[in-house]
């Protein structure tokens, strides 16, 4: 089984609720379990996940240079980047591929007559893996710096799940295209949300983005205390199953800025979490 842990924006609590399901699962429950990273931004699980590292691996694109003294100037592979990488100016003999805008597709290769495109490997990230306790694994989807390739390496990063695991998705934020990309490959979402108008209103897209998707749903509220009822009527309204709530404490918040594992916290907490677990896995929520 594939869950991804969503939330449709950043500070919601879906770190918080990945890592603590993930430790709450290798602790105490008899799984196989897979914590990925997708957040590839940004990846910051392994705040709270210490694992022996394992392995490393590239995620590298096709990158194409294109040799002047070969090219004709048809103007083949302009028209048919998709992306607008490729900067021609015949009447000076210029031709070049802007690499921030290539997402390395070989388009370019494909319809070159001249062979005066060739492509060359450009590493964009890295995916990182983990061992945790004896038989659970953390992996790290990591995309360098000044690279625009979110969705390319969240593909590379999913690719790396054990398929006879169950694995956690920590999904990036938002609704757009890398949230898609993890969503997609996904059996079941959980979304986080809080009790707060910004975070009812980036619910609601999340809820619209997942319905679109045609997944299976459940959400829990973290922060939880609030008191803001209009999130509680949207759910209601909504028919989509309340997993569970995350009290807003302080002492909760002081403990996740020094890295701890939130469910660690106390035995309410664990049993929070473990009951998440559960009413995902009897078939309650699914």
């Amino acid at each position: 089984m594939k869950i991804a842990i969503t939330s449709g924006k950043g500070g919601t609590g879906k770190t918080t609720l990945s890592t603590g399901l993930f430790h709450i699962l290798t602790k105490y429950f008899n799984y196989n379990v897979q914590l990925l990273d997708c957040d590839v931004e940004e990846p910051d699980c392994h705040i709270f996940i210490h694992g022996q590292k394992s392995a490393s691996y590239p995620v590298s694109i096709s990158i194409p240079r294109i040799n002047p003294e070969l090219c004709t100037y048809c103007g083949r592979c302009k028209d048919i980047c998709a992306f607008h990488a490729i900067v021609m100016l015949p009447a000076v003999g210029f031709i070049e591929v802007v690499e921030d805008m290539c997402h390395g597709c070989g388009a370019c290769s494909y319809v070159c007559r001249d062979q005066a495109v060739v492509e060359q490997n450009s590493m964009i990230g890295s995916i990182t893996h983990y061992d945790y306790y004896a038989k659970d694994e953390f992996i790290e989807g990591r995309m360098n710096v000044g690279v625009s390739l979110q969705t390319r390496v969240i593909r590379e990063t999913i690719d790396h799940a054990n398929q006879k695991s169950l694995v956690l998705y920590d999904s990036p934020p938002g609704t757009s295209c890398p949230v898609v990309a993890v969503v997609s490959k996904a059996d079941y979402v959980v979304m986080v949300t809080e009790p707060t108008p910004f975070g009812l209103y980036d619910l609601k897209l999340m809820t619209e983005t997942v319905k679109q998707l045609g997944k299976k749903c459940g959400i829990v509220v973290n922060k939880a205390g609030l008191e803001y009822e209009p999130l509680y009527d949207y759910i209601r309204d909504q028919e989509i199953t309340l997993l569970g709530e995350i009290p807003f404490k302080k002492e909760y918040a002081r403990a996740y800025s020094k890295g701890e594992i939130l469910p660690e916290k106390d035995d309410r907490l664990k049993k929070i979490y473990i009951n998440i677990i559960k009413s995902i896995m009897n078939g309650k929520a699914v």
